[in-house]
């Protein structure tokens, strides 16, 4: 894969990818529709495809928080187009990686040495590049590392990446009024904790060792004393990416035992430590020769405060869905419903809610579920195109629910997927 000697870090260069991006777009809509007016059987497909890729190759050379925007959005299968989600999906872990010159120039700059002066033996090729930062393969006192280092600029350019796409998101989500900040610096809150490696290591070291119980999981040890703000240093873990082995597995008892580890660290974390891994894409795990889950990322944790948690996990009961009082009386808690609410507004999101959560808690409601039952995904994907083409809904405030919502909804989208592309069954009421 051609490597990349320089990334642009200003407000003006990355702005001015993203025009010419956006330029290109424009072009394929053009095209679009001087081809539908000729032929009106042409479909979006091709569109979408011509899209996708002309995005993705504008945000893979600026990285950081615009390509993270993206490899999050791959996750949304019930709601993007195929073409969108095969090409962000790329973002989990495929992107073009810094040039070895450039990788030097960067370890010196946050270690005061070379590489070579802190392993016995470091490959200067990168073995793989997401978003934030790619990882090197590494050697010291006998130990198998893996190093993973940050793209220079990431960090100093999230605030002016997200100023850029905020307009858009708003109109796109709908989203009024001064109060939709909330959104947005929680997103940003946790793209900034992203980028401090300090404290993801803090977070890795924490959380394993509180999950080291939970059976068929795996996580390599870190390493202080060879990490930094911008550089983390870990064991080695040798394994396929989740998505590749899905691909070709074959032994549904293995993916329900993989199925159901994944199930179980996701909820002794939300339930236990009221903390969650909530970046759950196939680029974060792994699964090795013994048939190990290995978790190899925790840069993206998110606290559950009580007053979230008790109403939301509240709402994924049957009993307190079907009860019109205590329904409305979570929503007001959860920021769904506001009191400034007309009466329309009231009937229609308390509908609206009540239709998603009948769905979306389902797992909940059994104490086992199958992950790869069609007919649910096929509900959420239904529900999803619904209310995409609601006109009602557009006219709408789209500023509703706590800014919790984000990341916990993050959270179980990604692990519902990832249990899906397992085909797992797996024992819900563990925790």
């Amino acid at each position: 894969m051609k490597t990349i000697d320089s990334i642009p870090t200003g407000k003006v260069s990355r702005a001015t990818q993203l025009v010419k991006t956006g330029v290109k777009v424009g072009g394929n809509y053009l095209k679009y529709y001087g081809e539908k007016l000729v032929d009106s059987s042409v479909t979006k497909d091709k569109l979408n495809q011509e899209n996708a890729a002309d995005i993705y190759d504008g945000l893979k050379n600026l990285k950081g928080s615009a390509l993270k925007v993206a490899q999050m959005l791959s996750m949304e299968k019930n709601i993007m187009p195929k073409a969108y989600v095969e090409q962000f999906s790329l973002a989990q872990f495929s992107v073009p990686p810094l040039s070895a010159p450039l990788v030097r120039k960067t370890f010196h700059r946050y270690f005061g040495e070379y590489p070579e002066d802190l392993y016995d033996a470091f490959n200067a090729n990168s073995v793989a590049a997401a978003s934030i930062g790619q990882v090197h393969q590494a050697t010291k006192d006998g130990k198998k590392l893996a190093v993973k280092i940050q793209y220079p600029g990431v960090a100093g350019s999230i605030s002016s990446d997200l100023a850029l796409v905020k307009p858009v998101a708003m109109k796109m989500f709908n989203i009024k009024g001064k109060d939709s900040d909330k959104y947005f610096k929680e997103v940003e809150g946790k793209l900034l904790e992203e980028t401090d490696y300090v404290l993801e290591v803090e977070q890795s070291i924490q959380i394993t060792e509180a999950c080291g119980h939970i059976p068929h999981l795996k996580f390599p040890k870190y390493y202080k004393d060879l990490s930094n703000e911008r550089i983390i240093t870990m064991d080695w873990m040798d394994g396929v990416h989740l998505s590749e082995f899905t691909k070709e597995n074959t032994d549904l008892e293995l993916a329900n035992t993989l199925g159901q580890a994944l199930w179980d660290f996701y909820m002794y974390q939300i339930h236990e430590l009221r903390q969650v891994h909530a970046d759950p894409h196939p680029g974060n795990f792994l699964v090795s020769d013994a048939g190990e889950l290995i978790t190899i990322d925790f840069g993206c944790i998110k606290k559950v405060p009580d007053s979230f948690y008790t109403p939301y996990f509240e709402l994924a009961k049957p009993e307190n869905i079907d009860k019109p009082a205590i329904f409305e009386e979570k929503l007001y808690a959860l920021e769904i419903l506001k009191e400034e609410d007309s009466e329309a507004e009231k009937v229609f999101f308390s509908k609206l809610f009540h239709e998603m959560l009948s769905l979306f808690t389902q797992p909940f409601h059994q104490e086992v579920f199958d992950f790869s039952d069609t007919t649910f995904f096929g509900k959420i994907a239904e529900l999803s195109d619904t209310y995409s083409k609601d006109t009602e809904l557009r006219k709408m405030n789209g500023n509703r629910g706590s800014k919790h919502f984000l990341y916990m909804n993050r959270t179980f989208f990604g692990l519902y997927n990832l249990l899906n592309d397992l085909g797992a069954t797996v024992q819900i009421n563990q925790f």
